[in-house]
């Protein structure tokens, strides 16, 4: 097994590049004990952005990596080139077993199809999942998946985002037995396509794996925090997330648009500042940063290609709390026992 503490993590990726990344990597540092991380990158580009962050140089090493996959390069370019990317680079090294984990901000398909060519797919998974954490109105995250890896999806690829994401709400949320469903256009049995239909049959017959499937659950409940989980196909539950991130971006706008009206609005804003200060932190996307891609026999996580030198520090340390946890063996574990069962 891997030494827990060392991440491997893209240097180059994400919209503001190099700067944020290190940035982020030095707060992880000093949020997250006992972390050691592989800096991959542009080998005279990081040194002298380690000026800026002498301390972190006793916890890092730097690999050289030539070349940056595009924002906009297709995957398969992208794979062609992996042995000399940042990005491949950084997952290779999770392959060789020299890190646990592998973070990066870069392109989403490029890193999906790179990680799924070199660290390949858990038996018994046919497909990886995106998986997320999004913010709701109860005392934790709730886990979305699929959130773009799979455009289409048959009840048994269903079935097993169900016990991905269980896995995932156990490891990272720390919710011993999570509350799934999957994402339907109504609650009732009858609703939904044939497939979203005999995935809930099978679920309501898994009993091998800790988890409660309380059934379908609607888009408008999403954040309400009746479920930790919530399962779906690639294409509904991207459609859904960037709804979700695009609501909260409005409210946001709407509030600075109505604080700032008129003098008495002003007035109303400082009284009611920390309010406002609490509902931007809780849905502040830099505090829920971190997809991860299921299935895979290791760890890669996706930071958001616009995330904060805050937003990278919680990807990094998502990343931490999963090899920690030692997802992946859980998962396989719930796989075998399903598998047992049937």
């Amino acid at each position: 097994m891997p030494d827990s503490g060392w991440i491997a993590v893209d240097a180059m990726g994400g919209d503001d590049g190099l700067a944020v990344m290190l940035a982020g990597v030095a707060r992880a540092r000093h949020q997250f004990e006992g972390m050691h991380f592989f800096l991959v990158g542009d080998e005279t580009a990081i040194r002298e952005g380690l000026k800026a962050h002498p301390n972190l140089s006793q916890n890092s090493e730097i690999v050289h990596a030539p070349e940056v996959v595009g924002s906009s390069e297709k995957p398969s370019q992208a794979i062609r080139r992996a042995k000399k990317t940042s990005m491949g680079i950084a997952i290779d090294l999770v392959k060789q077993g020299r890190a646990a984990a592998a973070v990066s901000s870069g392109n989403t398909g490029a890193l999906m199809a790179m990680a799924k060519i070199s660290l390949r797919m858990l038996p018994g998974i046919d497909r990886p999942a995106l998986a997320a954490r999004l913010p709701t109105l109860g005392d934790t995250d709730m886990v979305m998946l699929d959130l773009g890896a799979n455009t289409e999806c048959d009840a048994r690829n269903l079935v097993q985002f169900a016990i991905m994401g269980a896995a995932y709400a156990r490891t990272a949320l720390d919710i011993p037995h999570p509350r799934v469903a999957l994402l339907n256009i109504g609650s009732e049995d009858m609703k939904g396509t044939d497939e979203i239909r005999d995935a809930a049959a099978q679920l309501r017959a898994t009993p091998a794996v800790d988890m409660q499937f309380n059934g379908f659950i609607e888009g408008d409940r999403l954040s309400r925090g009746e479920v930790d989980v919530v399962v779906c196909d690639g294409f509904s539950g991207n459609i859904a997330l960037k709804t979700a991130e695009g609501t909260a971006r409005f409210v946001a706008d709407l509030l600075k648009r109505a604080f700032r009206s008129s003098v008495r609005s002003k007035l109303g804003f400082l009284i009611s500042r920390p309010a406002t200060e609490l509902l931007r932190d809780h849905l502040d996307p830099n505090n829920h940063n971190g997809a991860v891609f299921l299935g895979l026999n290791g760890i890669v996580v996706k930071s958001h290609g616009g995330a904060t030198e805050r937003g990278v520090a919680t990807a990094i340390g998502n990343a931490a709390k999963m090899v920690r946890n030692d997802l992946v063996r859980r998962i396989a574990d719930d796989l075998g026992s399903v598998e047992k069962a049937a």
